[in-house]
């Protein structure tokens, strides 16, 4: 697809033209919602708003990137947020300035709404007059966390109410799969478009703990494969699935093998309850824990692993899977959720989280060179499938309409 046009600047009228002039600024598109959508001869404002921007963080990224692309087009655009991280400061506003004098709220203002979970924002931005579109990156059923984290069931409760809301105040909601739109589509949104992450895969590797990647290949030396997972510790994504079909690979195929998962805790309980259960089976030595780290230290994970192992069962994208393969590190996962869209034919993928499959499929991956090279080629043609150019096509393909660019 083309790029957006470049804007034409206002043109001086005749005094007697004025009101044509007026008539002529507002031009209709047949966008996802023609009733609802004008594109306005001067830039409409693009405004973005989501709970936190955080570094690192995929939403965070997709947000600043959305940014810049309609800042590149004209439009005047800022990111407001409920909860400013100090390391992010200055690419933020408080979503309280929105409407104040300095940043004045309109009719035609575009108003971009991160939907994950809920949030007073949310209400907030319901009550503005500008047109409202929704970025869906999925509300997690909150039946994952029932026994495990109360305040998230609640915020996923809260989450889900709101998006209904929304359905009927949106001109056009967004999702960053096929899987999302379904979701969207069941709750009444009309006018829908699937936008992936925006992803930039130069950054995927950029930085290099490059001490911490000597150290984990002299791990090596002493025999045993590494099997990695990425993602934060939440029962949806099953990280108790993991730990089994490891186990069952320790002890059927590699008994020096090592697991690391990598990410932050939504439920200390069940971190708890992961570390007693890899105690039980006995390879409580064998599972690292790492918590949150840095991008150095992620990218040297990536590149000292064998093998990505993912048994989440619900996923609304699934980013580590695209982090891995842009490491040509080959992928084994469950067909669950959205995996099977992000994950395409790069990847080993099971129609079923069986322990014993599982390992099969480890062992595999880490003794057929020529399997590991079909998919590691097979990897980088799908980051490049995925990769921020053709995402921007279809960013602009769907909100262009909506911003009148």
């Amino acid at each position: 697809m083309d790029p957006l046009p470049a804007h034409t600047p206002l043109r001086r009228e005749e005094p007697g033209a004025a009101a044509a002039a007026t008539t002529a600024r507002l031009r209709r598109f047949s966008g996802p919602n023609p009733a609802a959508t004008y594109a306005l001869a001067v830039p409409a404002p693009v405004h973005q708003f989501l709970p936190k921007l955080s570094p690192g963080d995929a939403t965070s990224q997709h947000a600043l990137q959305i940014r810049r692309i309609v800042r590149e087009r004209g439009h005047p655009s800022d990111i407001f947020v409920e909860h400013v991280d100090e390391r992010l400061a200055t690419e933020v506003v408080p979503f309280g300035e929105y409407g104040s004098r300095a940043r004045p709220a309109g009719t035609g203002d575009v108003l971009v709404y991160h939907m994950a979970i809920g949030s007073t924002l949310a209400d907030f931005v319901v009550d503005q007059p500008g047109r409202k579109v929704v970025d869906y990156h999925n509300i997690t059923p909150e039946r994952f966390f029932f026994g495990w984290n109360d305040d998230i069931v609640h915020g996923l409760a809260l989450g889900r109410r709101q998006l209904a809301v929304f359905a009927s105040e949106a001109v056009l909601a967004m999702a960053d799969s096929s899987y999302n739109q379904s979701e969207l589509r069941a709750v009444g949104f009309t006018a829908t478009a699937v936008v992936p992450i925006l992803l930039d895969p130069d950054q995927f590797g950029r930085e290099l703990d490059r001490a911490l990647l000597g150290e984990l290949r002299d791990r090596k030396a002493g025999g045993g494969a590494d099997v990695l997972f990425v993602g934060r510790i939440s029962p949806n994504k099953r990280q108790h699935e993991v730990i089994k079909a490891f186990a069952v690979y320790r002890r059927a195929y590699d008994p020096l093998a090592r697991l690391t998962l990598v990410g932050g805790s939504s439920s200390d309980r069940y971190l708890r309850a992961l570390r007693d259960f890899a105690a039980s089976l006995g390879i409580a030595d064998a599972v690292m824990f790492t918590g949150v780290i840095s991008d150095a230290a992620l990218t040297a994970q990536y590149r000292a692993a064998d093998v990505f192992l993912c048994c989440s069962e619900h996923e609304g994208f699934c980013l580590p899977l695209l982090e891995a393969m842009a490491n040509d590190l080959p992928v084994i996962a469950v067909a669950a959720a959205a995996v099977p869209e992000t994950l395409g034919v790069a990847g080993l993928s099971l129609d079923r989280c069986d322990p014993a499959l599982l390992a099969a499929g480890i062992d595999r991956l880490v003794h057929d060179p020529a399997l590991r090279r079909s998919l590691v080629a097979a990897g980088r043609q799908r980051v490049a499938e995925l990769a921020i150019g053709p995402s921007t096509e279809r960013l602009v393909e769907a909100l262009g309409p909506v911003i009148g660019s």
